[in-house]
């Protein structure tokens, strides 16, 4: 377990810089996925992860960027409705400590709605953002494991 001091800092550094990640919904056609990321290339926004969900009518497009305020402008002034919501954001060095990071969820039983990973963080390390149900208790499990939750300052460019 973190002594008092560091789950404090810990849970205060993700309550004031949470890593924010954007739902866009699409209607379901060729090039909407390109145009929006092409909007962003064009304005400097990078994205630094994106997972996707596949409905009949719709995709739902997970994203998460570098410049959230300059992509929610351009989203909204260019007709891409979205919500917004905090999800955890861990880095790892590879592939391999993914079971250690689930571990860590189930041992403070925190239950795991979805996971996808990062393309790029500006060191290069490897990423992924969850979305879980209890994002404080998860990050200081995850600290105690001696994992590295993630703020937006740690993914912005």
């Amino acid at each position: 377990m973190l002594p008092p001091q560091a789950m404090a800092s810990s849970k205060t550094t993700l309550a004031t810089d949470p890593v924010r990640q954007f739902s866009v919904f699409a209607e379901n056609r060729v090039g909407r996925l390109y145009d929006l990321t092409t909007l962003f290339k064009d304005h400097q926004v990078h994205i630094m992860a994106i997972t996707v969900l596949d409905t009949t009518d719709s995709a739902v497009i997970r994203l998460i960027v570098d410049d959230r305020e300059k992509a929610r402008e351009l989203m909204v002034k260019n007709d891409f409705p979205f919500t917004e919501c905090d999800v955890l954001a861990v880095e790892m060095l590879d592939e391999r400590p993914l079971r250690d990071v689930l571990a860590a969820l189930l041992e403070a039983e925190i239950n795991v709605h979805y996971v996808y990973s990062f393309i790029k963080r500006p060191e290069g390390k490897s990423a992924l953002a969850l979305n879980v149900e209890d994002a404080d208790v998860a990050a200081q499990a995850l600290n105690a494991r001696g994992f590295k939750v993630l703020t937006q300052r740690d993914i912005s460019r």
